[in-house]
């Protein structure tokens, strides 16, 4: 008898001839992000992935938990015990010890759910539930009483490869394996959107590196210590994130003083997808990620999105574009990263913003603005991105 975390997953099941690609990066995952905690036998069986403390005197529950309850592709952690025995004897030996755990001077109620995914047992799921109940409440007697409706108990057998039983499942991050659908690199700020972002684009698989735009001495120590909180934030999903710290100062004085105050945002903006870009290429990104959604501030009216769009060849990832606010907070609160961002420390995108911004801005005009850069600005983002400094978080 061995304690087990059983690790179920969602949509990785549909999967065709290629699943087992996307099972064994999970895998992969599993044993990176449990490697700090302690010494685990990871396995795959029938649909699960089993995860086994060495010693199981040493291992941190609730720690494992934690670990494994932010890793995508899981939706669903279950921590029980496991017998090599598979038989009903095994069963009901499992189910008793588990029942053990929970019964005290006030009765509870229960039931059991089964899953054979060994057909060869011989005894059906219905069967095995009908059965184990009754012997529990013969051991058990007024401990216990059956409530197949509205149980505070539920009781789960598992009969696979080996057997397992459960009390309880704690929910996953879902999604997809981090690192099985290409990388991206995305624009963060210090702001609560750019965390969520790049945290849903991460969720489906893909790898992210992320670009922060530093604007030194208009931005402080503290404002850049904070964006390297939030990428760390993020990077326990992910498990590694690499940052890169661009200093910024030089061209968006440049654009302050050569362009239309009007116009600053957008030119900035556009400027920044330069070398974003630049720095994705360079790292082997498809794509970039940015956290705007419509109508939020004047940069993300429908016309501004238009113009800045036109400064990627790249295709640009934007999965916060139809959500509202609240809706953007309440992922950055289950994710961790809210109260981060709202600590009250300047970015570079607020410094220079104008009183009176372009909401509607035309992108032959803003080419026309931003051409009164060209002398300049080659060589100043080429000496931005050669002096980028990368930040491992």
């Amino acid at each position: 008898m061995k304690n087990v975390f059983l690790i179920k997953y969602g949509e990785l099941a549909i999967k065709g001839k290629n699943r087992h690609l996307f099972e064994n990066k999970l895998v992969s995952n599993v044993k990176r992000n449990l490697k700090e905690i302690g010494e685990f036998i990871v396995t795959k069986e029938q649909g699960r992935i089993m995860v086994e403390p060495v010693e199981d005197d040493s291992i941190d529950v609730e720690s494992v938990i934690d670990k494994l309850g932010r890793i995508f592709g899981i939706v669903g952690i279950a921590y029980g015990i496991k017998d090599e025995e598979v038989s009903f004897e095994a069963v009901k030996r499992l189910a008793r010890v588990q029942m053990e755990q929970i019964v005290g001077d006030k009765q509870v109620t229960f039931k059991v759910d089964t899953r054979r995914a060994d057909k060869r047992f011989p005894m059906t799921s219905m069967e095995v539930s009908c059965e184990l109940g009754a012997y529990l409440l013969d051991e058990f007697k007024d401990a216990i009483k059956v409530d197949v409706r509205k149980p505070e108990i539920t009781l789960m057998v598992e009969i696979r490869n080996h057997t397992y039983v459960y009390l309880k499942t704690y929910k996953g991050a879902g999604g997809m394996p981090y690192g099985t659908n290409g990388k991206a690199t995305l624009l963060l700020s210090g702001g609560i959107d750019s965390p969520v972002a790049g945290w849903m684009i991460a969720k489906r698989g893909v790898e992210v590196d992320a670009v922060y735009f530093h604007a030194p001495p208009y931005t402080s120590d503290r404002a850049k210590q904070k964006v390297v909180d939030l990428a760390k934030k993020v990077s326990m999903y992910t498990g590694n994130l690499k940052l890169h710290v661009v200093n910024f100062t030089d061209i968006q004085l440049k654009i302050y003083e050569r362009c239309p105050h009007e116009e600053l945002t957008i030119i900035m903006r556009r400027i920044m997808m330069y070398i974003a870009e630049a720095i994705a290429k360079q790292n082997g990104s498809m794509a970039l990620i940015t956290g705007e959604s419509i109508g939020q501030v004047a940069s993300q009216t429908m016309h501004s999105l238009v113009v800045t769009n036109d400064a990627a060849t790249m295709p640009v990832f934007r999965p916060l574009i139809g959500f509202d606010k609240e809706e953007i907070v309440q992922i950055a609160k289950r994710i961790d990263t809210f109260e981060t961002s709202i600590q009250p420390f300047e970015d570079c995108c607020t410094i220079f913003v104008a009183k009176h911004p372009e909401t509607k801005p035309k992108l032959e005009y803003i080419k026309k603005s931003e051409a009164l850069l060209d002398d300049i600005i080659e060589e100043m983002i080429e000496k931005a991105i050669n002096e980028v400094e990368i930040i491992n978080c």
